[in-house]
C-alpha cells in the first residue's frame, strides 16, 4: 500500500502541453478518480503514474520514492485497462496468474491468491475458460482478477466500463466498489463518465484543458463548484444557466432576470453577495432538482413564477422539464403529477438557497 504524489508535473508532445503543471497529493488506501473531458489529460496522467509515459517535467512519487525514471515492471503497481488486454490463448487463471508466474511465484501461493480473487470477483466457475467463452463484463472481471493477485502498492484504472453497456456498467461499478472496500489497496481511477467518477470515488479530481480545476468529495464538488466548467461538469441533467444582474430594491437585495422576472434573495444569500458589483455581468446557476411545481404553502427563499413549457420528459418517477428564460434553455424537475405537458403553461418555484451566482466572463462561482 502507498500514497501516489505529483509535483509540478508537466508532459509536452512536441508543442502541445497536454498537462499543465498538477499537483495532486492521493492518500494511502484513497479511493480518487480523474474525471474530465477528452484531451484534458487524465489518461496521460495516469499514464505517466504508471510509467507508461515519460514525464517532461515535476517529479511522480509512489510511497514516497521518486519513480521518473524507474519501469512500470518495477513500480509495483497494475493496471486494468478498457480494451481488458486478456490473452486468448490463455484460460482465466492462466491469465491472472501470468505476472506471478513471470516472477516465479511459488505454484501453492498463486492458486491461493488466484481462487481468492475468483470468489471475490465471483468468478470462480470460469477459471477453466477462455476469453472468448466469456461475456463483457466477465472479461473485465478478469483483468481486474489479473490486477488484485499481484498485491501491488497501487492500482490504476483507464475507463475500464468503456466497452459495456449502460446496464452492466452499473453492475461493475457497484463491483468495483465492492472490491475496493474489501482490499483497500491506493486506486487512481479515469473516466469520462461524471455518473461513476461521483459513485466511486473518496475524492474527484476534476480535469479540464490539461489543467486541474477543482478537487474535492463528490458532494462538495456537486454542491460548491468552483468554476462554471465543474459546476455545469458535474450533474446529470448540467446546472442551469441562467444571465442575470442583482439590484437593490424596497431595502432588499433583488436578482433580475429579465426584466419582468425578479426575486428577492434569501438573506444568507443577500449576506453573501452583498460586496458584489451591481453592474457586474453574472450567471446565476441552479441544478434542475431545485426548480420544481410551486406549492401551496412555500417555504423561505423559495419562489414562485410562471413559464410555457418547450418540452417535457416523463422519466417514470420524475418528469424532466425543459422552457427559455433570455434566450437559455432551462431544465427543471416535476412530479409526474404535476400536469406538465408539451407547449403547456405551469406554475413553477426556484429554491433560491441552492442557487450559485458566477462571474459570466472569469467563470468563477462567487
Amino acid at each position: 500500500m502507498a500514497d501516489v504524489t505529483l509535483r509540478k508535473v508537466i508532459k509536452r508532445y512536441d508543442d502541445v502541453e497536454a498537462v499543465r503543471g498538477i499537483d495532486l497529493d492521493i492518500a494511502d488506501h484513497e479511493f480518487v478518480v480523474l474525471v474530465g473531458p477528452s484531451g484534458c489529460g487524465k489518461s496521460t496522467t495516469l499514464r505517466m503514474i504508471a510509467g507508461l509515459e515519460d514525464i517532461t517535467d515535476g517529479d511522480i512519487m509512489i510511497g514516497g520514492d521518486v519513480v521518473n525514471d524507474v519501469p512500470p515492471k518495477d513500480r509495483d503497481i497494475a493496471m486494468v485497462f478498457q480494451n481488458y488486454a486478456l490473452y486468448p490463448h490463455m484460460t482465466v487463471a492462466e491469465n491472472m496468474s501470468f505476472g506471478l508466474r513471470l516472477k516465479r511465484y511459488p505454484k501453492a501461493e498463486i492458486k491461493t491468491r488466484i481462487d481468492e480473487a475468483a470468489r471475490m470477483l465471483d468468478i470462480v466457475e470460469l477459471v477453466d475458460r477462455k476469453p472468448k467463452q466469456l461475456s463483457g463484463g466477465q472479461r473485465q472481471r478478469v483483468a481486474m482478477g489479473r490486477a488484485i493477485v499481484r498485491n501491488p502498492k497501487v492500482f490504476l484504472f483507464d475507463e475500464p466500463l468503456s466497452n459495456l453497456d449502460a446496464k452492466l456498467r452499473v453492475q461493475m461499478r457497484i463491483e468495483i466498489k465492492k472490491v475496493h472496500q474489501k482490499v483497500r489497496t491506493t486506486t487512481v481511477y479515469v473516466t469520462h463518465d461524471q455518473v461513476e467518477a461521483m459513485t466511486l470515488a473518496d475524492r474527484v479530481v476534476v480535469m479540464n484543458h490539461g489543467r486541474i480545476e477543482q478537487i474535492g468529495t463528490p458532494n462538495d464538488l456537486y454542491h460548491n463548484p468552483a468554476t462554471r466548467f465543474v459546476a455545469g461538469f458535474i450533474g446529470s441533467p448540467a446546472m442551469n444557466f441562467v444571465p442575470c444582474r442583482l439590484e437593490d430594491a424596497a431595502g432588499k437585495l433583488h436578482i433580475r432576470l429579465t426584466d419582468r422576472l425578479a426575486f428577492p434573495l434569501p438573506p444568507n444569500r443577500a449576506a453573501r453577495y452583498q460586496g458584489v458589483p451591481r453592474n457586474e455581468k453574472l450567471l446565476l446557476g441552479i441544478r434542475p432538482e431545485h426548480i420544481t411545481e410551486a406549492k401551496a404553502h412555500p417555504e423561505p427563499g423559495i419562489e414562485a413564477f410562471e413559464v410555457v413549457l418547450d418540452v417535457t420528459e416523463p422519466m417514470g418517477m420524475e418528469t424532466l422539464i425543459y422552457f427559455t428564460l433570455e434566450g437559455a434553455q432551462i431544465c427543471g424537475r416535476v412530479n409526474p403529477n404535476a400536469g406538465a405537458h408539451d407547449g403547456g403553461p405551469l406554475r413553477l418555484a426556484v429554491d433560491l438557497n441552492n442557487m450559485h451566482l458566477l462571474n459570466e466572463v472569469t467563470g468563477v462561482v462567487l
